[in-house]
């Protein structure tokens, strides 16, 4: 499947993989300069790139593991939703979850997106529920 991706930046890097199976496309970051990203804090960090996905599907927006493992880099909001209609600049806001500042120099990969596909759906309220074998059983009740 082909996506259409327009620069906003002529530095951008197009989002790649690092094997031929893999889900997650690495986002590079487009910078004008270094930027720090202090402990406990959130940076909005430019890609340059604006997308056109295809209808039925979203950009996901996950952490690059070894990042967040190593570097406690992540993307504040854990997973963003691109939507098939948005055109604006992808844009990936950064947050240290370290007791350490982090410098992202541009080009360095802080991120990855995953293309997935969701199900249009219209909410009816309703009186009752159908019965499960769980029925209202929050966090725990299905055991360990």
């Amino acid at each position: 499947m082909n996506v259409q991706v327009k620069k906003l930046d002529s530095r951008a890097m197009l989002p790649s993989h690092g094997s031929a199976s893999a889900a997650g496309y690495d986002l590079y970051a487009c910078l004008d300069a270094d930027v720090t990203v202090p402990p406990h804090h959130t940076e909005m960090l430019r890609t340059g790139l604006a997308f056109a996905l295809p209808e039925g599907a979203f950009g996901a927006v996950f952490a690059r593991s070894g990042l967040a493992a190593r570097e406690g880099l992540r993307p504040a909001n854990c997973v963003g939703v691109i939507d098939s209609d948005y055109r604006g600049e992808l844009m990936v806001a950064l947050h240290n979850d370290g007791d350490v500042a982090r410098v992202v120099k541009h080009g360095e990969r802080i991120a990855q997106l995953v293309l997935l596909p969701y199900l249009p759906m219209a909410f009816e309220e309703a009186a009752e529920l159908p019965d499960t074998a769980r029925g209202a059983g929050g966090f725990g009740s299905t055991g360990k």
